[in-house]
């Protein structure tokens, strides 16, 4: 080939030469587990401590339903661990899906690219592959020469350009790579959790199954004491009392912090302010121009934490409820089969609804809130609490799994557990209530009509 053809050759097989697939780089999805792992630590010390003065105020003698606690524990660890992760295994997938179609869209400028450049070396070759040197020393015609050193030029900085865009072009798919061989691994890794998730669901499902035959007898009697539901009711409105205590104090604390923020940020403005007033004349800006105008793939955005995670300094999405009376939906499809108030036991009575529903069935928030507690609590097995502001909160028992986590933001309709038989309850369903100022109040009265 001609001396430009075999420059512009060279060229590209030195790019093509200095991309190198880089090596895989380690995942950051262990990471961010950590980091979310972290920022739950506070919160749950807290519960912790909660969960040890409950157990303090319980009487020595046990109840049946303790000896299913580990096995119902772990069932619920489970499947929430198995709802994250299909959850994790949906978001990769679509970023998966978003680095492949950015690959192709590189792949596209890249080939674009170098066929500008064979067009512009093509051109040279056929003008007569003249350079500078020659032309001055060629005794043309002034003005021709001129001309020719015009245009030379301007293949020069066409050539530039290009090369420097294929450049860009080639880093760019060289970073899509890595990315999409760390989710590729991201996903496998999801797959084997998945794996072992699904092992230990079984085994605690086998194990609990077990233990319900053999305490069936003693779960039936027990069941029936007015002493024992009396003190399932003593074991619930502790902890109202001492959660809602501690709502107050996360409430005054981020109340707190967000002063904190406004305050910093009222300063930074006025030192801006401060600086600026100071300049006698406004800074020119100059703006380089961009390459070219052709528009770049879309940077598919940074997996955040986990679906259902917010900043632990964020304040809870509240539900004005109030505003909601008589608009709810039941929490979870089935037959209410006790109600607020009817008579449960010997000098007992129901202090919120027993909805009927198959197990597994999915229970959703009433409204919008924050999850305050979700642990396994004698009398009421896997439970979960959202707090929904203004001394709101509602209150889901007897589940078969809790798929959120205290901290965790919801709205109003998202699935936060299933419904089950925990706790040693008879049937499978949800016991649901709801309060206000740490009090039961009849949740017939929130919900709508029709």
């Amino acid at each position: 080939m001609l001396p430009a053809l075999l420059a512009f050759a060279l060229s590209l097989v030195l790019l093509a030469g200095a991309w190198q697939p880089a090596q895989a780089a380690p995942s950051e999805r262990q990471r961010q587990k950590q980091a979310a792992e972290q920022e739950r630590a506070a919160l749950r010390g807290k519960l912790s401590g909660l969960r040890r003065e409950i157990d303090r105020t319980e009487s020595a003698r046990s109840h049946a339903s303790d000896a299913l606690a580990a096995s119902e524990r772990a069932i619920s660890d489970a499947n929430r661990a198995l709802a994250e992760l299909a959850q994790e295994q949906r978001e990769t997938a679509t970023r998966v899906e978003e680095l492949q179609q950015q690959h192709r869209t590189l792949e596209k400028h890249i080939a674009q690219r170098k066929l500008q450049l064979t067009r512009l070396a093509r051109d040279q070759y056929l003008a007569g592959g003249s350079d500078r040197t020659r032309l001055l020393l060629s005794g043309d015609n002034p003005n021709r020469i001129n001309r020719d050193l015009q245009y030379l030029g301007y293949v020069s900085k066409a050539q530039a350009t290009l090369i420097a865009k294929l450049q860009v072009d080639l880093a760019s798919i060289e970073t899509n790579t890595e990315q999409t061989r760390a989710a590729q691994q991201e996903l496998d890794e999801i797959a084997t959790d998945q794996r072992q998730q699904r092992a230990v669901l079984e085994k605690e499902k086998s194990k609990r199954s077990i233990l319900l035959a053999q305490l069936s007898n003693k779960l039936n009697v027990q069941r029936k004491e007015a002493g024992s539901l009396q003190r399932d009711e003593q074991r619930m409105a502790l902890l109202v009392d001492r959660l809602s205590q501690l709502l107050e104090e996360q409430r005054r604390a981020e109340l707190a912090k967000a002063q904190q923020r406004q305050e910093a940020e009222r300063r930074k403005e006025a030192e801006r302010a401060r600086k600026l007033a100071q300049k006698r004349q406004p800074k020119e800006v100059f703006r380089a121009d961009p390459i070219d105008n052709d528009e770049r793939p879309a940077q598919p955005a940074v997996r955040d934490q986990p679906s259902g995670k917010q900043a632990a300094d964020a304040p809870p999405a509240a539900a004005d409820m109030a505003a909601l009376r008589g608009q709810l939906r039941l929490p979870v499809k089935g037959e209410v089969v006790a109600r607020f108030g009817s008579r449960r036991g010997e000098g007992s009575s129901w202090k919120g609804f027993f909805i009927r529903a198959q197990e597994g069935a999915e229970v959703r928030a009433l409204a919008a809130g924050r999850v305050a507690y979700a642990e396994w609590l004698r009398g009421f097995g896997n439970l979960i609490i959202v707090d929904h502001g203004n001394q709101y909160l509602s209150i889901y028992g007897n589940n078969q799994a809790v798929l959120k986590r205290p901290g965790d933001i919801v709205k109003a309709g998202d699935v936060i557990a299933n419904a089950g038989n925990s706790g040693g309850n008879e049937y499978s369903g949800l016991y649901f209530e709801l309060r206000y100022k740490g009090r039961a109040i009849d949740p017939q009265q929130w919900m709508a009509t029709r």
